[in-house]
C-alpha cells in the first residue's frame, strides 16, 4: 500500500500526517507514509489545495484534516 500526504509542511499538513500514521498503526499495517512537499509533484496529482491524502494513487482528501475514522475506512477499502 502506498500512502502519501501532500503539502508544504505547514501545521495542518503535519497534523494530517500524524493522523494518517496513527490510523496505519491502529490498522496494524507496516506501511510507510510519504510526505510530498514539492509544489509540482503535488500538482501532478491534480491537487491544488493542501493538505491532501493519496492512497494507492487515488486522492482521498483535499484541503482539510481528515478524521482518523475516515483514514481507517480508506485504508481498509484499499487493503
Amino acid at each position: 500500500m502506498d500512502i502519501k500526504v501532500l503539502g508544504p509542511g505547514c501545521k495542518k499538513c503535519q497534523q494530517t500526517e500524524a493522523i494518517v500514521k496513527e490510523a496505519v498503526a491502529e490498522a496494524g499495517l507496516q506501511v510507510s507514509v510519504g510526505h510530498v512537499t514539492d509544489a509540482m509533484d503535488i500538482a501532478s496529482y491534480g491537487v491544488f489545495g493542501t493538505p491532501a491524502v493519496v492512497i494507492n494513487g487515488e486522492v482521498k482528501s483535499v484541503g482539510k484534516i481528515p478524521k482518523k475514522e475516515e483514514v481507517l475506512a480508506w485504508i481498509k477499502a484499499a487493503s
